[in-house]
């Protein structure tokens, strides 16, 4: 018949103000690493023409969304990269229309 006792409302409000310090550490934390997370993927990445290029003549067909996938970075630095190359002459589009693309890795 005995049980836990009810806590005095002074204890029961420093408990619960402690536990939601906590709560809100832990969830700065967690958006700080989302963050960081998210900003990655649209970071160039500091490769060589020949390693990207080694990376895309495996592929059949080079679409931006392969390319992507390809090189592991977000579809829009895909798309930068793919017109790069394509300026210097590197790739070619052989197809495609309304920015849906296909380019051959020229030889």
């Amino acid at each position: 018949m005995g049980g836990v006792k009810k806590k005095p409302l002074a204890a029961m409000e420093k408990q619960q103000q402690r536990e939601s310090q906590q709560t809100e550490a832990k969830k700065k934390e967690q958006k700080q690493q989302q963050q960081q997370q998210k900003r990655l993927p649209f970071l160039i990445p500091k490769m060589q023409d020949s390693e990207i290029l080694k990376a895309l003549s495996p592929l059949k067909a080079v679409t931006v969304y392969s390319a992507a996938r390809a090189l592991g970075v977000n579809a829009s630095v895909a798309t930068m990269m793919l017109r790069n190359l394509e300026q210097r002459k590197l790739i070619k589009r052989v197809g495609g229309f309304s920015g849906h693309y296909i380019y051959a890795v020229s030889s």
